[in-house]
C-alpha cells in the first residue's frame, strides 16, 4: 500500500543558520522567559523578528500555534516556522509531538519539499533524547498525512514527497536522536498505513480486500504470516457470530489471522493476541442507521486497521515477542438474507446470543475472535474496536474507553497511553454490567439497557475470555478527526497504533531486563 505522501526522515548534523531548507521549524515556549540561547543567533540574523513577535504579544506560543517569518540572505532557510510548545513548566513529550505535527502540516500546506525541525533545543535536559527523536518522527508523519488518493487533479495542493530532517550539530546528541527517529518513523509510517486502510470507502475495501491487504503486508514483511478463514471454514468451525453479521452482504465474511514470530532469540517470549473489529461498512443491518452521517461507517474497520498497522510496526522494529492478530471481517448490510432482531445465534464458544439489535454487531464478531484467541492459549488478549456510540457520549472525542479484567494489564496500557499521547480512560465492566446482558431465552443478549452501553458491551465481551488477561479499548469517538485543529488532515486518526506498539515495546523491554 503506497503512502499518500512520500515522507523520509533523517537526522542532519548541521548548524541552524546554515541549514538550507524550504521550512525551518523552531519551537518556542509560552511565557516571559524569552528566546532560548539556541535561537538567539537565528533571531539576530532575522533582525530581531523572533523577539518582536513574542514581545509584542502577537504570538502566544500555545500548543498548536504557529507563525511564518520569511528568511533572508543571512540564513539558509527560505522560511522560519515558529511553533508553540506551551508552558515550559508543564511541557510533556506529547507537546513536542504535536509541535512536530503542526510544523509538518504547515509545511505540506506551503508545498515544501524539505522541512527541517529544530524543535528539541533544551529538551535533552527534560527528556531522554531517544524519546524526543521518536515523538518528533511520529508527529512529522502524523501532520504530513493527507488522504487524497481519489483526487484526480495533478496538483493536489501539496508536494508529492517531503524530506524531514532533525537538525542537530552535536554528534553526541545526534546519535540518540537518530535512534529515536528510527523508532518513531516505524510507528509513524504504520499509523499512516492504518489511516489509509480506515479512510478507504466501503466499495474499495470489503472483507476479501481486507484479507488481501493483510496477505500483502505479510508477504512484504520479515516475520509475519497470514491465514484467512473464509465463509466455508467459518461455517465448519461454528463461528456463528461472524457468519450472522455478514449474512446480509454478497461480500462474504472472513476471519484474518496473522502471526508475528521472529526466529531469533529466546524460545519463550511474551505472547499477546490482538483483536481488531473489521466491519468494513456498517449500515446497521435490519436495524438500519439514520442516513445522516452513514458515510462515516466506513470507519467501523478502524480497530482492525490499527491492529494491522501495529503488526507492521512491530515487524519493522523487530520486537522479541510472539503476537497473533485476529481481524473478524464482515459487511453489516440489510437484505433478504440478513440476520434479524429476535434471532438466536450460536457463537464459536457454544454460547447462544439473542439478537435484539442488528446494529450491535461488533460484539458478535469480536466474541468469536476472542474465543479463538483463548483456544490458541494466548495469555494476554487486547481488543480494539469502534464498539459503542455510548463511549463517545461518555468520553467525547478526546479519549478511548479502557476496560478489562486484570489491573496490571490495564496499568501497562495506561502507561503506554501516556507515552504514546493516545489517551485512554478506565471504565468498569464488572458483574453488575454482565447481569444486564443475560437473556431469558438464550445465554446472552447483544444489547443491555439504554444506560452504560460502553460498559455493558465490554461486559458482554468479557464472557468470552475465560481466565486470560484481557483488556478492551473502545475507540468510538477517537477514530475520526472531525477538523484540522489536530494539525493534520480530517478523516481517520489511526488511533491505537502508537498505543499498542508502545505497549508491546514495553512488554519486550520488561522481558529482556
Amino acid at each position: 500500500m503506497k503512502p499518500m505522501m512520500d515522507v523520509t526522515l533523517a537526522v542532519r548534523r548541521q548548524e541552524i543558520l546554515s541549514c538550507k531548507t524550504d521550512v525551518l521549524a523552531v519551537g518556542l515556549f509560552s511565557g516571559p522567559q524569552g528566546l532560548s540561547p539556541m535561537l538567539r543567533p537565528l533571531d539576530k540574523s532575522l533582525s530581531g523578528a523572533l523577539a518582536k513577535l513574542t514581545t509584542l504579544g502577537d504570538f502566544k506560543a500555545d500548543i498548536g500555534t504557529s507563525a511564518v517569518i520569511y528568511g533572508n540572505d543571512q540564513i539558509g532557510a527560505k522560511r522560519v516556522l515558529i511553533v508553540g510548545i506551551g508552558d515550559p513548566k508543564k511541557v510533556e513529550l506529547d507537546a513536542v509531538r504535536r509541535a512536530a505535527a503542526t510544523a509538518a502540516s504547515r509545511a505540506v500546506t506551503l508545498k515544501a519539499r524539505r522541512l527541517s525541525l529544530a524543535l528539541h533545543g533544551g529538551l535533552g535536559r527534560r527528556f531522554d533524547l531517544v524519546d524526543v527523536g521518536r515523538v518528533l518522527a511520529e508527529g512529522a508523519c502524523f501532520g504530513s498525512y493527507r488522504y487524497d488518493e481519489y483526487v484526480t487533479a495533478k496538483d493536489r495542493g501539496r508536494s508529492p514527497r517531503m524530506k524531514v530532517d532533525l537538525i542537530e550539530p552535536d554528534p553526541a546528541r545526534a546519535r540518540p536522536l537518530q535512534h529515536g527517529l528510527s523508532i518513531g518513523a516505524a510507528i509513524g509510517h504504520a499509523s499512516e498505513f492504518a489511516r489509509t486502510v480506515a479512510n478507504r470507502p466501503g466499495n474499495a475495501i470489503h472483507p476479501a480486500v481486507m484479507a488481501s491487504v493483510a496477505r500483502t503486508l505479510a508477504r512484504n514483511s520479515r516475520h509475519l504470516t497470514c491465514t484467512v478463514f473464509d465463509e466455508n471454514r467459518l461455517a465448519a468451525m461454528g463461528m456463528g457470530g461472524i457468519m450472522a453479521v455478514g449474512s446480509g452482504s454478497s461480500r462474504k465474511p472472513c476471519l484474518i489471522v496473522m502471526r508475528y514470530a521472529p526466529r531469533k532469540g529466546r524460545k519463550h517470549r511474551p505472547a499477546v493476541a490482538l483483536v481488531g473489529k473489521a466491519i468494513t461498512f456498517d449500515s446497521g443491518g435490519i436495524s438500519i442507521k439514520p442516513s445522516a452521517d452513514m458515510d462515516q461507517m466506513k470507519f467501523d474497520k478502524s480497530g482492525a486497521a490499527a491492529v494491522l498497522a501495529t503488526m507492521k510496526a512491530i515487524d519493522d522494529l523487530g520486537l522479541d515477542l510472539d503476537v497473533m492478530s485476529l481481524l473478524p471481517a464482515a459487511e453489516n448490510l440489510p437484505s433478504g438474507t440478513s440476520y434479524r432482531p429476535g434471532d438466536i445465534v450460536t457463537t464459536y464458544s457454544g454460547r447462544t446470543v439473542e439478537v435484539l439489535n442488528t446494529d450491535a454487531e461488533g460484539r458478535l464478531i469480536m466474541c468469536d475472535a476472542l474465543t479463538y484467541a483463548v483456544q490458541q492459549d494466548y495469555p494476554i488478549i487486547v481488543d480494539i474496536a469502534t464498539l459503542t456510540g455510548a463511549c463517545m457520549v461518555a468520553l467525547g472525542r478526546h479519549m478511548a474507553g479502557l476496560m478489562g479484567n486484570d489491573d496490571r494489564l490495564l496499568a501497562q496500557l495506561q502507561q503506554a497511553s501516556q507515552q504514546s499521547g493516545e489517551k485512554v480512560w478506565p471504565m468498569p465492566c464488572g458483574e453488575e454490567y454482565a447481569e444486564e446482558m443475560k437473556s431469558k431465552i438464550a445465554d446472552l443478549k447483544n444489547t443491555g439497557s439504554k444506560w452504560g452501553g460502553a460498559c455493558t458491551a465490554a461486559a458482554f465481551l468479557r464472557q468470552f475470555v475465560g481466565d486470560k488477561k484481557w483488556a478492551h479499548l473502545d475507540i468510538a469517538g477517537v477514530d475520526v478527526l472531525q477538523s484540522t485543529a489536530e494539525s493534520t488532515a480530517q478523516g481517520a486518526s489511526g488511533f491505537g497504533v502508537r498505543l499498542l506498539t508502545m505497549f508491546l515495546m514495553n512488554l519486550a523491554k520488561q522481558t529482556q531486563s
